[in-house]
């Protein structure tokens, strides 16, 4: 062989690669892809461990609701790049956790997945437990670090991705959207009113109402088997009354959206994987029927969120008549919306072709600088990032979760009491409070190092890009406006680079959790949104001014510097929260006894009980298993499984009944649904207890049959 032709199809390959792709990147190419999707079970600790969301320590979960998911997607070009998203069921992600799965990913693929091409984003739910973000501040009331959390969400992620590695195939991707109305209102609307005019007059709405829709379509059959769905709106349907584990509106909504495509699969089964990512929630509620006083039911103070003494505190609800009833009508919305667009795929939706890219990188917030054009002087400023802070209005809560205190959203005065109590904790600098202004800081977080870190400086910034649809995923919660300029100057700065028009959605929530980003005048109000901010007004402003550099960075094929990366702080990890040291149960009975048994026949529309004697559900998480089954009896005699404890229609709740003895019950209820058979059925409980000299055991109880008719 010539030498030349050698050395070409060694050497020079991969710069004519690397020339093809940026080509591709410019005016795009029709190209197959290889896509593989995935879902696994990451349920946390259903029971003693304080929810993340609503910052109330009093909520710890009792039981399971709905169980958590995630949900993965591998996707792959002709030039073997490969991108990962990976949407879960719990409150946000935090940077150890992805580390740890990449960990696991690296030990069985090498360098495939890194922190560069994989997104992990978190649906937001406020109804999963904590502890799992190694910053104080986010996992105090979760009474520090739960390692079960914090493991369950690495197993349930990393293996997620493996079954998605797994299940490679040949497919087309479609991007199709549709308007969801109903389904979200703005619960900071004197924020959002006070962004320039003529910016809120290019929208209908003070909230985006779009959701859009990435189809995974089998190249061969054209049978969709996955999508991942954007909407904007928080998983708070589920008020901080709940004590159940639940992965709320969104996870309903995709539960719903899976059982269409697998009909005959358990909740958590089947080929199908479908989900509803997180995006610029910030400022968004499902609770439309809007903020009332507690007490009289009038509407709150639109700016503060506050009500007159002795009408009780702020809360947003509906549409339904309850929480529960409330996440059923949203999620149905939501899932509604999405079936439409996957039956109407060659109608709506348009194919997506062209390279998958990748971009990554770690900023220092509290050093970042750029220039910023100032609207009311007209000029160019340079603007900067600020230490960490929380204002006053955080303290107040939101219309999903009211505060504790005196607190008021709108806050822009400190209070001597209060900065005395700030000051004790950690002291912030003039610098600081000039920086902040005209936030009043209510806790200098980034002045407080003990025992660790109360919140994130370094934050990781990432753009995935498959063809001309563009994943901006970002480290906290983008108000409906923030993201909005987002979108735009990502798909501005990949044109003006020479590349395509990219169609940009928020991936939010995604690999860290750095609290909320609003826009600087949204900041000026100082709703809760403003007072969450981190970084100071100017927050926005760096975060557009990276991600438009990272777009050009990508059409122009350049190496990014990874930047600083976040302080390992594993090793000075506190946990208050006891793990089970024992359980028992009465004299003359077992472990799986049933204390109460349901009734004899039961029609459709009524919800079966049982009480079991249990131990705590904490000794085994029963991931892709279920603590309880509902079984018909088959002619033949034997019993299939037709409900387990992560569908809808199920709940649990678990019970100490005796600290001091280590006896506990769980009820496990079934509400019979319009299409069940009639025939006879039964529950079974799975559960493990401790013994108290060592060890864990299994245990299985069953009840009596009964009729449905």
């Amino acid at each position: 062989m010539d030498q030349r032709l050698v050395q070409f199809s060694g050497v020079k390959w991969s710069r004519l690669r690397m020339v093809l792709v940026v080509l591709a990147l410019a005016i795009g190419t029709t190209g197959a892809y290889r896509v593989g999707v995935g879902r696994a079970d990451c349920t946390g600790p259903s029971v003693e461990i304080t929810f993340m969301g609503y910052a109330q320590v009093t909520q710890r979960g009792t039981g399971i609701h709905l169980r958590q998911y995630a949900r993965s997607y591998v996707i792959e070009d002709e030039s073997g790049t490969r991108v990962v998203f990976v949407s879960v069921d719990a409150g946000m992600m935090g940077h150890a956790v992805k580390r740890d799965v990449l960990a696991v990913l690296q030990k069985k693929y090498g360098e495939l997945y890194t922190h560069a091409n994989v997104v992990i984003s978190g649906t937001h739910t406020h109804s999963t437990p904590g502890g799992f973000l190694m910053y104080l501040l986010y996992d105090l009331t979760s009474l520090g670090f739960v390692p079960e959390t914090f493991n369950a969400l690495v197993h349930g992620i990393a293996q997620s991705v493996i079954r998605a590695h797994n299940n490679l195939v040949e497919a087309r991707l479609y991007v199709a959207e549709t308007e969801v109305l109903e389904a979200n209102i703005n619960r900071s609307p004197s924020a959002y009113e006070n962004n320039p005019e003529e910016e809120r007059a290019q929208y209908r709405h003070n909230v985006d109402k779009t959701l859009v829709q990435l189809q995974f379509v089998h190249a061969r059959t054209g049978a969709p088997f996955g999508a991942i769905n954007w909407f904007a709106v928080h998983p708070t349907s589920m008020n901080n009354t709940n004590r159940l584990v639940s992965s709320d509106n969104v996870g309903l909504a995709a539960i719903l959206l899976e059982q269409e495509r697998n009909p005959d699969a358990l909740v958590g089964k089947g080929d199908f994987v479908g989900a509803f990512a997180s995006s610029n929630l910030g400022d968004v509620s499902p609770n439309i029927n809007g903020p009332k006083c507690e007490k009289t039911g009038l509407p709150c103070d639109v700016l503060t969120s506050s009500c007159p003494s002795g009408a009780g505190a702020c809360f947003a609800s509906g549409p339904g008549r309850d929480m529960f009833e409330s996440t059923e009508i949203i999620a149905d919305r939501l899932y509604r919306a999405a079936v439409g667009l996957l039956s109407t795929r060659t109608t709506k939706a348009r194919e997506v072709t062209g390279p998958v890219a990748f971009v990554h990188q770690y900023v220092d917030m509290t050093t970042a600088e750029t220039v910023h054009f100032d609207r009311a002087t007209q000029t160019p400023v340079r603007v900067r990032g600020c230490l960490p802070a929380m204002g006053y209005s955080f303290a107040a809560g939101t219309t999903d979760g009211p505060g504790a205190f005196d607190f008021q959203q709108g806050t822009i005065t400190d209070n001597v009491l209060w900065n005395a109590v700030r000051d004790f904790i950690a002291e912030p600098t003039q610098d600081d409070k000039d920086c902040q202004a005209p936030k009043p800081i209510l806790l200098a977080t980034g002045r407080a190092r003990f025992p660790y870190d109360w919140q994130p400086k370094v934050v990781p910034t990432q753009l995935l890009v498959v063809g001309d649809f563009a994943m901006a995923a970002v480290p906290g919660e983008f108000t409906t406006m923030a993201g909005r300029r987002l979108r735009s100057a990502v798909a501005r700065a990949s044109v003006a680079a020479g590349g395509r028009d990219l169609q940009v959605v928020v991936a939010g929530l995604s690999n860290i959790y750095s609290s909320y980003i609003t826009t600087p005048e949204e900041y000026e109000i100082q709703r809760y949104e403003g007072a969450s901010t981190l970084y100071g007004p100017h927050t926005l402003t760096l975060y557009l001014e990276q991600y438009k550099r990272l777009a050009g960075a990508l059409v122009r094929n350049e190496t990014v510097p990874a930047g600083p990366t976040p302080p390992y702080e594993d090793d000075k990890q506190i946990s208050l929260t006891t793990g089970v040291i024992f359980d028992s149960h009465p004299l003359g009975k077992e472990f799986g006894d049933v204390k109460v048994q349901p009734e004899a026949a039961y029609e459709r529309g009524a919800t079966v009980s049982a009480v079991f004697i249990a131990g705590n559900p904490r000794n085994n998480l029963m991931h892709d298993k279920s603590f309880f089954t509902v079984e018909q009896q088959q002619p033949d005699g034997n019993w299939s499984v037709v409900a387990t404890d992560a569908n809808w229609e199920t709940r649990f709740r678990w019970e100490r009944t005796s600290t001091i003895l280590g006896f506990s019950d769980i009820e496990f209820s079934w509400t019979i649904g319009p299409n069940t058979l009639d025939g006879l059925y039964r529950i079974r409980h799975f559960g493990y207890y401790r013994y108290i000299l060592g060890g864990v055991y299994p245990y299985v109880g069953a009840t009596n049959a009964f009729s449905v008719k």
